[in-house]
């Protein structure tokens, strides 16, 4: 065989797989989502940049850490690098919008998960969970765990971030309606495990008897857990919020925490990649912008089907 034949064959190939390449690459999608410590917002992450290769896109991933400052230099990042698209679970309602703005002037469309932001028309969409909905589901077996009277703590959330106070909210509108049960005690630990466990400490110490905690997340929740386990306290009742594997865990072994309520945050995810793909082909919005996911209560009936926030088959 002529060797100098398979030059050009070789060429041509070279050539093809580069063409293809080239097509396969549809640009840079940014995914900035608050700390992956969190297993939530790392399955935000993970679901986004799995989504965002198979459709043929780079990914730039990162942490704002719920750093408003972070957050706003990640999207100016994201307009350097002339992104196709953000996909972001922000640092603040407010604080979010003039960011967006300037990334929506760059002609960079964002498609938010999990949080809103408190203005429409900057972002293309703003998936996120019915949290509302989620925190009565919650809120509802609290009252049934508790038999509807006892004392309890609250846990809550992030004061910049509207989950926090929506999900607060559906639990009282819930929970206020039983007279039985009090509570005595209600403390910010910031979404943050460490926080809740210094929170749980405090509380636990100043209301001894409690039956009972109610917390924003599962993060906090895990916290709560681990400081009445220190205290040898297995007769508290946790509900947390989330429905991550870990505390599926402890529901099927039977720990303090008894419930979560789940927030499909990987397909949140996935969704907003799929809707960012279809925006950037046809110049349109899919669906409109507020869209709400329903929750789901994960209990012991249930929890050995949570996987990766999702209720697996």
């Amino acid at each position: 065989m002529n060797t100098y034949l398979l030059k050009p064959c070789l060429a041509a190939v070279l050539l093809s797989l580069s063409m293809a390449s080239f097509a396969a690459d549809k640009g840079l999608i940014a995914i900035i989502t608050p700390s992956h410590d969190n297993p939530f917002f790392k399955a935000e992450a993970d679901a986004a940049t799995a989504k965002a290769t198979q459709l043929g896109y780079t990914t730039l991933v990162a942490s704002h850490d719920d750093d408003v400052s972070k957050q706003n230099q990640l999207i100016e990042t994201a307009i350097a690098r002339k992104a196709k698209a953000i996909v972001l679970d922000n640092a603040g309602a407010d604080a979010t919008i003039g960011p967006l703005k300037k990334a929506k002037a760059a002609g960079i469309p964002a498609f938010l998960i999990d949080r809103e932001i408190n203005a429409t028309g900057v972002a293309v969409a703003q998936i996120v969970s019915n949290n509302y909905q989620g925190a009565q589901l919650g809120a509802e077996k609290f009252v049934k765990l508790m038999n509807g009277k006892g004392n309890y703590v609250e846990l809550l959330g992030q004061e910049s971030d509207t989950n926090a106070h929506v999900r607060s909210q559906g639990y009282h509108d819930v929970i206020d309606d039983y007279t039985g049960l009090k509570m005595v005690a209600q403390q910010t630990a910031n979404w943050s495990q460490t926080e809740a466990f210094s929170r749980m400490e405090s509380m636990l110490q100043a209301h001894p008897d409690i039956t009972g905690v109610i917390s924003g997340n599962d993060t906090m929740a895990l916290g709560a857990e681990a400081a009445l386990k220190a205290a040898g306290r297995k007769d508290i009742i946790v509900v947390g919020f989330d429905g991550s594997d870990y505390v599926r865990d402890s529901i099927l072994a039977k720990g303090n925490i008894k419930a979560t309520v789940l927030q499909p945050g990987w397909r949140e995810a996935e969704m907003a990649v799929e809707q960012a793909d279809a925006y950037l082909k046809t110049g349109k919005a899919q669906k409109e912008e507020k869209q709400l996911m329903d929750c789901v209560l994960i209990d012991e009936t249930n929890a050995k089907n949570l996987k990766n926030f999702g209720v697996q088959p």
